[in-house]
């Protein structure tokens, strides 16, 4: 290499280094508590090192892209749902549109296995899985017209796999819904100050759709002012109505009472016009996304706070009472998103290909983003290790775990408040020592100081991750910002948790009745009409019905639906990733690229490898520290035969939740098995016949070269409406 090629190199080579000193420190210091700080030097380092090398690997070998090729939206530019957009613009739609809970919660619930193991796959999966699937599927996609990515699995590989992918992918999109909602239903439970909070933004939304369309056409900088102004001041007035003597009570609702209501929203939300309620609600959600994460990253490196869970804790053996399973292959399923999913597949394949302005611009919002959501995921993971690891276990671990039975919170504006805080008082005396006794020192003061600070009248049965990082936002914020008390910033990052969700939750809704009626409409035509009230009254009602099922059922499950829901969610999401990377596999094959299709195939096969074991254990294990689904089931009923009279009618209930959640759990499990290997079947019989075809046999559409009065190019120097 001549000695300017050297220089030229020489400042990625000392970051690199710089990266893996601080990763070091982070892997390897033990017995003395480090600062969070190494943890966001290392990251920040790998990723601009794995974007300026590896990414562009990719983009210039596997790929080779093209800035003179028309993209879809170049191609087919119609205004509505074809147009050019500035890159930076559509990087913005894209992360808002991929970075769900998932990135939030998955590595929250990775912490109970120490901050080390979690912040390696985020950083390595990212790089090598996730970023890369991204980026090849939203390369593929374009490269057909902007088609989905069943549509695309039956060009390449015929139309009996295109099928069982689109229902895979429909179920798929089920258990992630279920998961999203099961999160906001217990991070609202019994709060409030929450629910008044977050049932705010529904009105607040309804009207920027309302200013947008009608009064200031156009002006999104201006209503999304309003409408953070108008947040805010919901927050603060939460926390006067939560201490009202009337209000506070009148809002505290049961779990199940919280389910009810957002089933029926989810409902009428996915039946009005995407202008009215998912458009002004994405807006806000992508403010906050970005400004919460920015300024929690800042707050972190001006309080440089300690890390105060272990790097590594007794739990990677399995027996964690958040989760359970052994770190390899449940830790992987756990993290989720942050580090690869397969529902970003289902985004790079439909949205955006078809506002890609220049094919260049792939590598940038395909890896790019992928890489700001898992900078994400390593923030909430940072929040959850900075809190008492005490507390931590606490919120997190259901409450039969706990060995206790949480009181009847939402009597505590009745005659019977004395007896119900006496009884709080006692689980948590419980809880405290339940959780000290697994080595997490912390007293039953700090528990309901806690629940003091952030205006809630508990932090115990808090599972699902979502409060656990609002915790740990209201520590940074408020230390930054202490003229805003804890509750305050408590419940801003509940907010902010909740507009994720929820904006997930419509789009994913209305997702969801596009992908029933397309399969529903094999047998019954009429119901493939998408502008039918009547056909979408049907495909809704089906869609939520199902999520809204396996919702309940999580919410009522004695042994937690965190803790049930979580891994299916986890698994089928990786498979969906392990299929979009068997695709690109099977596509550069016919690409007649086969000597770079290490670059998809080892990543699909760990993925693979884990999900399949993973799925095995909770299928097949006997082992009780797993909690396999049909062992609990065959438990559950052995205890209902045994118990008899002896049982009250509350007890068999109970254990017939269990029962039924299992079971169910256990059918989900096999038909995703199924559906995966059923497509991997058809994958490698495609690639085998290509392998042996000379010529090419891929089916990327005719070349069409960009016009020269277009002016999309890779700067993304495009005209752009106020929409996009």
């Amino acid at each position: 290499m001549k000695p300017e090629g050297i220089l030229k190199h020489l400042p990625w080579m000392l970051l690199g280094v710089l990266g893996a000193s601080c990763l070091g420190v982070v892997a390897l210091r033990r017995g003395e508590h480090i600062s969070a700080l190494w943890i966001i030097v290392a990251s920040i380092a790998v990723y601009l090192v794995a974007y300026r090398y590896y990414s562009l690997y990719i983009a210039s070998k596997v790929m080779k892209l093209d800035a003179s090729r028309a993209t879809p939206a170049v191609v087919n530019n119609d205004g509505l749902n074809y147009v050019p957009t500035n890159k930076n613009v559509l990087f913005g739609h894209h992360f808002a549109a991929i970075a769900g809970a998932g990135p939030l919660v998955g590595p929250v619930l990775a912490a109970q296995v120490g901050y080390l193991p979690g912040t390696l796959w985020l950083l390595g999966g990212v790089v090598l899985a996730g970023a890369v699937q991204d980026f090849m599927v939203l390369f593929i996609s374009s490269r057909r017209n902007g088609a989905s990515l069943g549509e695309i699995i039956k060009k390449e590989m015929g139309p009996v796999p295109g099928t069982i992918a689109l229902f895979g992918c429909f179920m798929i999109m089920i258990i992630i819904l279920a998961v999203l909602a099961l999160i906001v239903v217990k991070a609202l439970a019994e709060s409030p100050w929450g629910v008044f909070t977050v049932c705010s933004t529904v009105p607040i939304a309804l009207f920027m759709g309302v200013y947008m369309r009608f009064l200031r056409p156009g002006r999104v900088g201006e209503v999304s002012v309003i409408g953070i102004v108008l947040l805010v001041a919901s927050i603060w007035f939460g926390g006067v109505i939560a201490h009202d003597p009337y209000w506070g009570p009148a809002l505290t609702f049961k779990d199940t009472t919280i389910t009810y209501t957002l089933i029926g929203y989810a409902f009428v939300s996915a039946l009005l016009p995407v202008w009215l309620i998912l458009a002004p609600r994405d807006y806000l959600a992508t403010f906050l996304k970005i400004g919460v994460i920015v300024g929690l990253a800042i707050g972190i490196v001006i309080l440089n706070p300690e890390l105060k869970m272990p790097a590594v804790t007794q739990f990677v053996d399995g027996t964690g009472p958040v989760w359970k399973g052994s770190l390899f292959p449940f830790l992987f399923i756990t993290i989720a998103c942050g580090a690869v999913s397969g529902f970003h597949a289902l985004i790079a394949s439909g949205t955006t290909p078809k506002l890609l302005a220049c094919e260049t611009d792939a590598r940038y919002i395909g890896y790019g983003a992928m890489l700001m959501e898992s900078f994400v995921a390593i923030m909430a993971l940072v929040a959850a290790s900075i809190i008492e690891p005490g507390l931590y276990f606490a919120m997190n671990t259901p409450p039969a775990a706990l060995g206790i039975t949480m009181p009847n919170l939402h009597q505590l504006g009745g005659d019977n408040a004395p007896m119900i805080m006496a009884q709080l008082k006692d689980v948590t005396v419980h809880a405290a020592a339940t959780v000290s006794s697994w080595g997490f020192v912390i007293s039953p003061e700090q528990i309901l100081q806690t629940a003091k600070d952030i205006g809630e009248p508990s932090v115990l049965n808090r599972a699902g991750g979502a409060p656990t990082l609002a915790v740990g936002i209201a520590h940074v914020f408020h230390q930054i910002m202490p003229a805003a008390d804890m509750g305050f910033w408590y419940h801003f990052g509940i907010l902010f948790e909740a507009l994720f969700i929820l904006t997930a939750l419509d789009a994913g809704t209305r997702s969801g009745r596009f992908m029933l009626q397309d399969l529903l409409g094999n047998f019954v035509p009429f119901l493939k009409k998408t502008d039918s009230l009547v056909a979408g009254i049907i495909g809704t009602a089906g869609c939520v019905g199902l999520w809204g099922y396996l919702l309940y059922q999580g919410v009522v499950d004695p042994l937690g639906g965190v803790k049930s829901l979580w891994p299916l969610f986890g698994i089928s999401n990786q498979m969906l990733a392990a299929v979009a990377l068997v695709l690109s596999t099977v596509v550069l094959i016919k690409m007649k690229r086969t000597q770079y299709i290490w670059v998809t195939v080892l990543p699909a096969v760990w993925l693979l490898i884990c999900t399949t074991y993973a799925l095995g254990l909770k299928l097949f294990s006997d082992n009780p520290q797993l909690e396999g689904f049909f062992f609990l089931a065959n438990e559950y009923k052995q205890k209902i035969a045994a118990g008899g009279a002896d049982l009250s009618a509350q007890q068999i209930a109970n254990m017939n939740h269990i029962v039924v959640n299992n079971y169910t759990n256990a059918g989900l499990s096999i038909m995703f098995l199924l559906v995966v290997y059923s497509i991997i079947f058809y994958g490698i019989k495609t690639a085998l016949a290509a392998h042996k075809n000379p010529q090419r046999s891929d089916q990327e559409t005719p070349y069409v070269a960009v016009p020269e009065q277009s002016s999309a190019n890779s700067e993304g120097e495009v005209k752009v409406s106020p929409q996009h």
